[in-house]
Order: C-alpha cells, then structure tokens, then sequence
C-alpha cells in the first residue's frame, strides 16, 4: 500500500476509534503490519494503537475451509 493509502486507513480507523465497531480480518500477524502500510513503523504503531485498544483478536488455525471443498471435488474446479 503507499503512503496515501495507509494515511488514508488511519484516517477511517481514527475516526471510527470509540464510536462504533469495526471488524478487520487479515492473515498477517501485527509485528508484519508496517510491511503493508509502506513500512511506516510510526502509522502502523497508531493504527494498531487505536485497534487493539478495545478488541478482541481472534486467531484461527487450522486447515483452510475452502481448501477441504476443494479437495473434497478432486480440485478440479
């Protein structure tokens, strides 16, 4: 992402901060986050400042579920 899009992911997460819900979902761990805002370690501490402050994070494991579909046809879709 470049800086103008990071700056403008900040932008939406600061203002829905303590004013509503916001779900995000991603297969990257935080420590990686500042690889997808243009290595901006700054942004990304705000950013992840302003998430995790009240969330719940949730982490799945285990075997893709679409992956089981898949297999389970023969992958041939």
């Amino acid at each position: 992402m470049d800086k103008r899009g990071a700056d403008l992911i900040f932008q939406v997460i600061s203002a829905r901060y303590e004013r509503g819900a916001t779900i995000i979902t991603t297969n990257t761990i935080y420590k990686q986050w500042a690889r997808i805002f243009n290595n901006d370690a700054t942004l990304t501490t705000a950013i992840l400042d302003r998430l995790v402050h009240h969330c719940e994070t949730i982490t799945i494991e285990g075997k893709s579920y679409r992956m089981k579909d898949n297999q389970e046809s023969g992958g041939n879709d």
